[in-house]
C-alpha cells in the first residue's frame, strides 16, 4: 500500500502542463470519484491494524498534495490568459507566420512598359492629377468646341470650371514642354478619370503611360522602329504591328495600332474577333500647333507621341475580361500575380 502510494506521489509532484485539458485528464486521473487516489481510500479498510496510522497519514498526505498541485497549475494557467489579454508578449508561443503579398497586375504591367521604355533612353515623369483648362486642352490643340471638354467625358471641379481632373497623361508632357530643354526624350504614366459608365470594359478611373519624343529631324519612322521595339519587347519577338489612320487633335498624322493576337498568333479568335489583330494604343506626329502653343520652334523640331491603356494591355497579357476586378482588391484575384 505504501509503495503504491510513493509510486502515485512520485507521478504528482513530477507532473507539468500548461494545458488546460492535460491539467483536467491529471485531475480526473487521481482526484475524481474512481480516480487513483479514492481507490486507495476504499481499499484502506484491508491495511492491518498496526499499518493503518502510516498509511492513513501518506494518504491524507497524498490527496494534500494533488490538490495542491492541481491548484497551482490552474492559477498559473489563468496568469497566463490574463497576460494575453493585456497584451503582454508570451515568448514561449510559437510564432505567427506572415502571408506574403503580391504586386497588383496593372503594376506588374506598369513596370515592364516603363523598363522597356528606359531601354530606349525615355526617362519617367509624372505629375498632378488636378489640372487646369490650358495643360490639359488647349495646349494640346483642343478646339473650344471639342466633346471631349463637355461634362459627359470630364469631371470639372465645380467651383472652378477650369479646373479638371486630367483625363490623359499629356498634361503632364504640356508640363515637361514648358520647362525642359530639347531634345525631350519622356514616358509619362498616371491614374486618369473620364465621366463614363462603369462596365467590363470601361472605368471611370483608368492608367495611361503616354511616350513623347522631340528633338531635331524626328521622323514617322523613328515612331515605326520605336512601336515595333516596343511591341516585340513586351509581346513576343513574333509579334507584328499595324498602323490604321486615326485622328487626335495633338498629333498629325495619327495612327491607332494593332498587334498581331497573341491569344491565336494571328489566326483569328473570340478575344480578336476573327481579324488576328488587337488595338492597343494611339500615336502620331505632334501637331506643329501643339509645338507652337509650348513654345518650341516648329520649324526646326518634329517629335512624336504615343498612348496606351495599362488596363487594357493588362487584359491581354492575363486574359482578363472585366475590368473591374483591377479595382475591387479581392484577395482570390490579386493572389495570382506574382512578382
Amino acid at each position: 500500500m505504501l509503495e503504491n502510494i510513493q509510486t502515485i506521489l512520485s507521478e504528482i509532484e513530477t507532473f507539468n502542463s500548461d494545458k488546460a485539458e492535460k491539467i483536467e485528464e491529471f485531475r480526473i486521473k487521481h482526484l475524481s470519484k474512481k480516480g487513483s487516489i479514492a481507490s486507495l481510500f476504499e481499499n484502506f479498510r484491508n491495511v492491518p491494524v498496526e499499518q493503518k496510522k502510516a498509511v492513513g497519514q501518506a494518504l491524507n498526505e497524498l490527496k494534500t498534495v494533488a490538490l495542491a498541485k492541481i491548484n497551482e497549475l490552474k492559477e498559473k494557467l489563468t496568469d497566463t490568459e490574463n497576460a494575453s489579454e493585456n497584451g503582454a508578449i508570451d515568448l514561449t508561443l510559437p510564432g505567427v507566420p506572415l502571408k506574403l503579398g503580391s504586386r497588383h497586375p496593372l503594376s506588374l504591367v506598369r513596370n515592364e512598359i516603363l523598363g522597356i521604355f528606359e531601354r530606349l533612353g525615355f526617362t519617367i515623369s509624372e505629375g498632378p492629377e488636378i489640372e487646369d483648362d490650358w495643360h490639359n486642352f488647349s495646349a494640346l490643340n483642343f478646339p473650344e468646341e471639342h466633346p471631349a471638354r463637355d461634362m459627359q467625358d470630364t469631371f470639372f471641379l465645380s467651383k472652378n470650371p477650369d479646373i479638371v481632373l486630367h483625363t490623359h497623361t499629356s498634361s503632364v508632357q504640356v508640363r515637361d514642354m514648358e520647362t525642359q530643354k530639347l531634345p525631350i526624350r519622356l514616358v509619362t504614366p498616371g491614374r486618369v478619370f473620364r465621366n463614363e459608365a462603369i462596365s467590363a470594359r470601361a472605368h471611370c478611373i483608368f492608367h495611361q503611360i503616354e511616350a513623347l519624343y522631340i528633338d531635331k529631324d524626328v521622323s514617322f519612322a523613328d515612331l515605326k522602329q520605336t512601336l515595333t521595339y516596343f511591341a516585340k519587347e513586351f509581346f513576343g519577338s513574333e509579334t507584328k504591328i499595324r498602323l490604321r489612320p486615326s485622328f487626335f487633335p495633338f498629333t498629325e498624322p495619327s495612327a491607332e495600332m494593332d498587334v498581331t493576337c497573341s491569344l491565336c498568333k494571328g489566326e483569328g479568335c473570340n478575344v480578336c474577333k476573327g481579324t488576328g489583330w488587337l488595338e492597343i494604343l494611339g500615336c502620331g506626329m505632334v501637331h506643329p500647333n501643339v509645338l507652337e502653343l509650348n513654345g518650341i520652334d516648329k520649324t526646326m523640331n518634329t517629335g512624336f507621341a504615343l498612348g496606351m491603356g495599362i488596363e487594357r494591355i493588362t487584359m491581354l497579357k492575363y486574359g482578363i475580361k472585366d475590368l473591374r476586378l483591377f479595382f475591387e482588391n479581392d484577395i482570390r484575384f490579386l493572389e495570382q500575380f506574382i512578382a
